[in-house]
């Protein structure tokens, strides 16, 4: 992992975001102290509707009423 000063990096700015876009992650540092990191973007997965079909059980009990002291941990009372 690289680290740049801000004047290198305002100076350098679209070479940077070319290493970056490469997968290096850079770190922007003001007098040496790290200010900030230039990451990738990571791309969103595609929602894909039923995907969790038959991996996820709630069972019946779920819908039950909580009991008095469950009701009051869940309130924090």
């Amino acid at each position: 992992m690289a680290t740049v000063n801000i004047h290198e990096a305002k100076t350098h700015l679209s070479a940077l975001l070319q290493r970056v876009e490469a997968g290096e992650e850079i770190i922007i540092a003001r007098s040496g102290d790290p200010v900030a990191k230039l990451v990738p973007v990571r791309k969103p997965l595609p929602r894909v509707p039923g995907r969790w079909k038959g991996k996820i059980v709630i069972h019946d009990s779920f819908f039950e009423p909580l009991s008095d002291e469950e009701l009051r941990e869940w309130e924090g009372r």
